[in-house]
């Protein structure tokens, strides 16, 4: 960040270095009441380069947004038996073991499109497609939930209805591939969102269809579209990936980094070494229904012990070379019902 961009004090008496340093350090949770100050306090804690000031300082903090099934009816009532399931975010803080509720989306506020897809950047989470929780039909909706001003916002819709797509983010970038259509057609395409601009661009197609695949991005710098299954081969995943070079803008393939058979829905994640791994064989307690978020050098880990079983909350470290130990942890009433995905947001 360039402090020259500033044409006023940030705190009268201080040189902008040290007003900066000491904005930088405020908590993100104060950062809405914090910027009801001034309009310049305002526009510096919105605006991307003070994220990434902040982020190059090391002053962020990732935080898990879970998408949640909440009592098993209604996100904001009692467990009502023979009612579909009522999805909303969690926000989990492991510092400070807090939980949170997002408000819900003001298009869906008995519940989230179901098998809608999460994404973070910029400190921003990013909820788009899924199915409507009544009709059940795909819809393309997009919206946006700024944690600094604790509000969502509509985004432009995705260019068309997939379901069960890849997606992952980078750099205030949203990147989707794969998927299947309305007709349960299998999809090679792939877009990206970008967040400022509120705009979609096409990628180039992946060499071969993939439905229900997973998306990881690596190291800032690779986007990797995890196994999945063609048209014509339904239920049969491959064990391969496509991967797409941010920098270089082209795809390549890459074999034997699934097992085959084998479903990589939430699954997937990226371990201390830069490889991918299977949150689901860690520990026998989470071989079904896993879900990992990483968030840090700790990651948080869903799932159940047998097919219907209870969802269990764990924390793990991951250390290269060595088997990871689970640690169970104390989750209220409230948050503890099925995970359906996740992602890690960094604010």
């Amino acid at each position: 960040m360039d402090i020259f961009e500033f044409s006023t004090e940030l705190l009268p008496g201080l040189p902008e270095e040290l007003g900066l340093e000491c904005l930088s350090r405020l908590p993100h949770t104060s950062h809405r009441l914090v910027s009801r100050v001034c309009h310049r306090w305002r526009d510096l804690l919105q605006s991307p380069d003070f994220y990434y000031h902040r982020k190059k300082l090391g002053y962020t903090q990732k935080v898990a947004c879970l998408v949640l099934n909440f009592n098993g009816g209604t996100v904001n009532g009692p467990k009502k038996p023979g009612v579909s399931p009522s999805y909303g975010i969690a926000v989990f803080d492991s510092v400070n073991q807090r939980w949170d509720r997002l408000a819900a989306v003001y298009r869906y506020p008995n519940g989230l499109p179901l098998f809608c897809q999460l994404a973070s950047c910029e400190g921003k989470l990013v909820v788009m497609g899924g199915w409507d929780p009544v009709s059940y039909d795909p819809v393309t909706d997009v919206f946006i939930y700024d944690f600094m001003t604790q509000q969502w916002r509509q985004g432009k819709d995705m260019p068309s209805k997939r379901s069960f797509f890849a997606i992952g983010a980078c750099l205030g970038r949203v990147f989707i591939a794969g998927g299947h259509d309305e007709n349960k057609n299998a999809l090679r395409s792939a877009w990206v969102y970008d967040l400022r601009k509120d705009e979609w661009s096409q990628l180039g197609e992946m060499s071969e269809e993939r439905d229900e695949c997973e998306g990881v991005v690596i190291e800032e710098d690779e986007f990797w579209v995890v196994s999945g299954y063609r048209t014509e081969s339904q239920g049969q995943f491959d064990g391969s990936a496509n991967v797409y070079g941010l920098k270089s803008g082209q795809w390549r393939r890459v074999e034997g980094v699934w097992e085959p058979g084998r479903c990589p829905r939430s699954c997937v994640g990226m371990g201390k070494d830069g490889k991918l791994v299977n949150w689901a064989e860690l520990n026998p307690a989470v071989r079904v229904g896993a879900c990992g978020i990483s968030l840090g050098g700790r990651v948080l880990v869903t799932g159940s012990g047998y097919q219907g079983g209870p969802h269990g909350y764990y924390m793990v470290e991951m250390k290269e070379g060595q088997n990871s130990k689970l640690e169970k942890l104390t989750v209220p009433d409230e948050f503890s019902g099925f995970v359906q995905s996740g992602c890690y947001a960094e604010i």
